[in-house]
């Protein structure tokens, strides 16, 4: 039930992003990158088998069962891409803010389109 779960999710953080991308304005663009960078995270750390109430890596020195034990490497890749997502979120809001205030407009391509 929870691979279920967490499918679905994915699966809605991955098309409401790739909906927002294709938006013509860009704050729009920049929440579906933003959500895709969730569903890519939520993947990794899905193919990393989900475990509850497991410890991260061996207690003692010898051999261990890995089956026990959750993997710490999607662990970490995660937490590297959830910083660079954040500081390319933020370049992104800083450009718009620029492009914005030369163009005067949010449309990707700096035409408004009219109604």
């Amino acid at each position: 039930m929870t691979e279920i779960v967490l499918a679905i999710g994915i699966g809605t953080f991955a098309a409401s992003g790739m909906w927002l991308l294709l938006r013509p304005r860009t704050f729009q663009v920049i929440i579906g990158l933003s959500l895709l960078s969730y569903a890519v995270n939520l993947f990794i750390v899905a193919m990393g088998r989900l475990h509850t109430d497991m410890p991260p890596v061996l207690e003692k020195a010898g051999p261990g069962d890995p089956a026990l034990y959750a993997d710490p490497l999607p662990q970490a890749l995660v937490l590297t891409a959830i910083v660079i997502s954040f500081a390319t979120t933020a370049l992104l809001l800083v450009v718009l803010l620029a492009a914005r205030g030369l163009t005067g407009t949010d449309h990707v391509d700096g035409r408004e389109t009219p109604p």
